[in-house]
């Protein structure tokens, strides 16, 4: 079954905070919601950003083009693991992601920032 959405009307999160519900309006005017556990929402939210980079550079036809958030704010925090810090950015409106980051990746993206450099230099990602 393939729903075309016309509208996103509500985000909510169950009581017991096990599962989150995307309501929406369909292209035929009816309402209808989403349900999904919160496992799956966060291999959701792992993928859209992804997908809409992949979406842009098709639409425009340049591989150069990123979805790109304005930084409100961000956090620098100590997690339990004293090799690991947690690093919270926000945008302006509120959208938050968390990274958590070892010492030496730490080490590295303190220089990045640092350093003057041309723009293509290259990370590892895991």
């Amino acid at each position: 079954m393939e729903i075309t959405s016309q509208a996103l009307t509500t985000c909510e999160v169950a009581p017991d905070g096990r599962e989150i519900s995307l309501g929406f309006v369909d292209s035929s005017g009816k309402r209808a919601a989403v349900k999904l556990p919160v496992e799956q929402v966060g291999a959701l939210v792992m993928t859209l950003p992804t997908l809409i980079e992949k979406a842009l550079r098709k639409r425009f036809g340049d591989d150069s083009l990123r979805y790109t958030y304005p930084l409100g704010s961000w956090t620098f925090e100590q997690s339990p693991d004293p090799q690991t810090s947690i690093v919270t950015l926000r945008t302006t409106d509120g959208f938050g992601v968390c990274f958590s980051l070892q010492r030496q990746q730490q080490d590295e993206l303190g220089e990045a920032f640092t350093n003057d450099h041309d723009g293509r230099t290259a990370f590892q990602t895991h």
